[in-house]
C-alpha cells in the first residue's frame, strides 16, 4: 500500500506512542487530583504546554488544549466575535477557501447578528496582504486566515496578514493545522493573536489540538464543566494524547528543515510526472506550497471513480478535505480559485509523508496516468470534448 493521504491524517509515531504509554498505563491519575498520582498527570500536561509554546514561539499560559483544530477553530472565532461585539465591533473577516470548521462557524455568527466578508481568492490559491487591507472596516474584530490550505497546499503570507491587522488594531486568527510540524510558525514575529492547530496532522494522535490565545485575549468558553484549562475548556484533560502531541510537535520541529527539503523535491517530482497527462492542470502556486502537496485537476474525470480505482491500485488518494468526503458537491476551494464544475469534480490531492521515496512517487505517477486513461475511455463527457462537441477548459 502507498499512503498519500497525510493531509487527511498522519500515521502515529513511535515517538508519540512513547510519551503516551505511561499515561494510558501507570502515570493513569485525574490531573485535578491533589495526590502524588495525580499531581503527575498534572506535571506531564504543564511539560507538554511549555515544549508546544516553545514550538511556536508562544508563552505556556498561552496555550489551550481541545479535541483538535475544529473546536480551536471555533473558539477562536466565538472569542473574538465576543471581543468585538463588547466593543460594537460585529464585522468579521475571512476567506473563501477555509476550512469548514471556520466558515460554518461564521454562517452560525452571521446568524447572531455578525456581518462576514469573504475575500475573494487569487488563480494561484493565495490572499494578499492589500485584500485584507482593503477590507477592514472601522467596526471589523476578527480576520482570519488559513496558514496553508488544507486541500491545494498554498502558504498564505501570514506575518504580513498579521502585520496589516496589528496595526489597525484588529484580531488576526489562523487556522494552522496543516501548517503545524511542517513549516516554521512564530506567533510573534508573525503578529498571531490566535491559532489553531491539531496534533494528527503531524503524527500525534487523533482527538487531540491546541488553541494559543496571545496573552491579553480572553477566551470564551464552548465547554462548561469544572475548572480544567483555567476555567476555558471543561472535561477532564486527555493527558495521554497531550502528552503524544508535544512529543509529535517537538519531533517535527526538529526534523522540519530537512523533511521539507526532501519532500519539495518529491513533490517537484510527482508533479511534473503529472503533467504529462494531457488536460490536467495543478491547483494552487507551483512553489508557495506545502513540502508534500500535489493537486490536480483532470478534464473528463469524476474524482470519486479515480480514487475507488486508485485504491484497487494500493493507493490511498484524495479528492479534496477528507472532512467532505462524502459530498457529491465539488470543492469549494476549487471553485473559490476558478475551477468550473465540471473540472472541479475531477480533482485528485496526493499529500505526501516523510516515508515517500522516488519509487513511490513514480508508482503514483504511472498509477494515476493508467486510471485517467481507463476513466476517459469510458467517458460519454470525454468523448464530447474529443470530439469538439465541447471545448477543453484546459491546454493539452
Amino acid at each position: 500500500m502507498i499512503y498519500a493521504d497525510n493531509a487527511a491524517t498522519t500515521r502515529l509515531s513511535k515517538t508519540a506512542l512513547d510519551a503516551m504509554l505511561p499515561y494510558l498505563t501507570e502515570e493513569y491519575g485525574n490531573p485535578s487530583s491533589l495526590y502524588a498520582l495525580g499531581q503527575r498527570a498534572k506535571e506531564g500536561i504543564e511539560a507538554a504546554r511549555a515544549t508546544i509554546a516553545r514550538c511556536i514561539g508562544a508563552a505556556p499560559g498561552e496555550i489551550w488544549f481541545t479535541s483538535g483544530g475544529s473546536e480551536a477553530d471555533n473558539q477562536a472565532l466565538r472569542s473574538a466575535a465576543a471581543i468585538g461585539a463588547r466593543q460594537g465591533k460585529r464585522h468579521l473577516i475571512s476567506t473563501a477557501f477555509e476550512h469548514h470548521a471556520v466558515l460554518h462557524t461564521l454562517e452560525q455568527l452571521e446568524g447572531e447578528g455578525f456581518e462576514v466578508t469573504l475575500l475573494d481568492v487569487h488563480e494561484n490559491g493565495i490572499v494578499t496582504p492589500e485584500q485584507v487591507a482593503a477590507a477592514i472596516r472601522p467596526d471589523t474584530a476578527l480576520v482570519s486566515v488559513m496558514y496553508a490550505n488544507n486541500e491545494i497546499g498554498t502558504i498564505q503570507p501570514i506575518a504580513a496578514i498579521g502585520a496589516v491587522c496589528r496595526e489597525r488594531g484588529v484580531l488576526f486568527h489562523t487556522d494552522a493545522v496543516q501548517a503545524a510540524g511542517h513549516l516554521p510558525i512564530n506567533v510573534v514575529t508573525q503578529n498571531i493573536d490566535l491559532l489553531s492547530l491539531s496534533a494528527h496532522k503531524f503524527h500525534g494522535p487523533k482527538g487531540i489540538g491546541v488553541l494559543y490565545a496571545r496573552r491579553g485575549v480572553p477566551l470564551r468558553p464552548l465547554i462548561c464543566g469544572g475548572a480544567q484549562e483555567r476555567g476555558k475548556r471543561g472535561g477532564t484533560e486527555n493527558v495521554a494524547a497531550i502528552a503524544g502531541m508535544a512529543a509529535a510537535l517537538d519531533a517535527a520541529c526538529a526534523g522540519m528543515e530537512q523533511n521539507a527539503k526532501k519532500l519539495t523535491a518529491l513533490r517537484d517530482r510527482l508533479i511534473e510526472g503529472l503533467e504529462r497527462i494531457p488536460y490536467g492542470q495543478l491547483n494552487g502556486d507551483r512553489q508557495r506550497r506545502l513540502p508534500g502537496n500535489v493537486n490536480f485537476c483532470f478534464e473528463g474525470i469524476e474524482g470519486e471513480s479515480m480514487l475507488l480505482l486508485l485504491d484497487d491500485a494500493g493507493i490511498c488518494a484524495s479528492s479534496g478535505s477528507a472532512c467532505t468526503s462524502g459530498s457529491l458537491d465539488p470543492s469549494h476551494v476549487l471553485l473559490a480559485i476558478g475551477r468550473p464544475h465540471e473540472v472541479a469534480h475531477g480533482s485528485l490531492r496526493l499529500t505526501l509523508g516523510e516515508d515517500a521515496d522516488e519509487e513511490m512517487v513514480d508508482e503514483i505517477i504511472r498509477a494515476v496516468t493508467g486510471t485517467v486513461t481507463q476513466l476517459r475511455g469510458m467517458s460519454p463527457f470525454w468523448r464530447d470534448l474529443e470530439t469538439g462537441r465541447r471545448t477543453h477548459v484546459f491546454a493539452k
